[in-house]
């Protein structure tokens, strides 16, 4: 059975160069698929929705360059739910790119969803870009953190990259978002992050999941984004847990560009027919 560090050490660099800007990414995350692709999620249809936002990305970028996935693919870490994520996104001809959300079994879904089908790597290297995707998962905990080695393989990917810009992309929040019960439970150690991100000093972005909800900000000239789910979405300054029955499924594109520049939009899905 694989684990993640495995499958990185495998990959440790995917290079894909770039004749022409932007560069087009797609974002989807927290997805909750279950064993049971009839089982909802606080009244939401997971798979039916993943479907829909899936059709409605594809429909509107012709030029996806690569899928970014950042975590909770499953609902209940089960071989089933990862089965039908990698169905679902086999519609894509570009590489899906995929992290471990606190939702997720990382030694299964690295399992299934292999460097064959779904690629782990450390880093994708996309002309002047480096994309560097990272493992906040915690065993046993909704909250994350990036481990001492994983902060020792961010830094050693940044010292060895030649890219001109960088975008890293994790599962769970490197900053407050004004809910108390979701800060409670971000990435514990976002300040290292920075500390890294600030020392580099080409971090453009930082990308993740974990709050469905849209979050817009910007911290020492880096663009923050935080995505809702392809399903359910949580109502925003909340103290405690309380879910947004207005908002619908949703993904997020990214343009970036050759002079550092993120372009990005989240788009709202009808999934009326869930």
């Amino acid at each position: 059975m694989f684990t993640i560090a495995l499958i990185a050490s495998k990959a440790q660099q995917t290079s894909q160069p770039m004749s022409a800007f932007p560069i087009t990414l797609l974002q989807l995350t927290d997805t909750h698929l279950c064993a049971n692709p009839e089982v909802l999620l606080k009244g939401v249809a997971t798979r039916c929705a993943l479907e829909q936002v899936i059709a409605a990305a594809a429909g509107e970028l012709a030029d996806i360059t690569a899928v970014l996935v950042t975590g909770d693919v499953a609902h209940d870490g089960s071989a089933a739910a990862y089965r039908q994520f990698e169905r679902a996104i086999a519609v894509f001809e570009a590489p899906v790119y995929c992290i471990p959300g606190n939702h997720d079994d990382p030694a299964l879904m690295g399992e299934i969803l292999g460097p064959d089908s779904v690629r782990w790597p450390v880093e994708v290297g996309l002309g002047d870009w480096q994309v560097l995707l990272l493992n906040s998962h915690v065993t046993e905990r909704e909250g994350g953190e990036l481990s001492s080695a994983e902060l020792r393989r961010l830094e050693a990917v940044l010292q060895r990259s030649e890219a001109a810009h960088v975008l890293i992309v994790v599962h769970h929040p490197p900053v407050a978002v004004g809910s108390r019960w979701l800060d409670d439970i971000g990435l514990a150690n976002g300040e290292a992050l920075f500390e890294v991100a600030r020392r580099d000093g080409r971090v453009r972005g930082i990308l993740w999941g974990h709050i469905h909800q849209q979050f817009e900000g910007e911290r020492d000239g880096i663009k923050l984004m935080g995505t809702p789910s392809t399903c359910v979405q949580f109502a925003p300054r909340r103290a405690d847990f309380a879910v947004d029955g207005q908002q619908p499924p949703a993904y997020r594109w990214l343009r970036l560009h050759a002079d550092g520049c993120i372009d990005s939009e989240v788009r709202w899905v009808d999934a009326a027919l869930c």
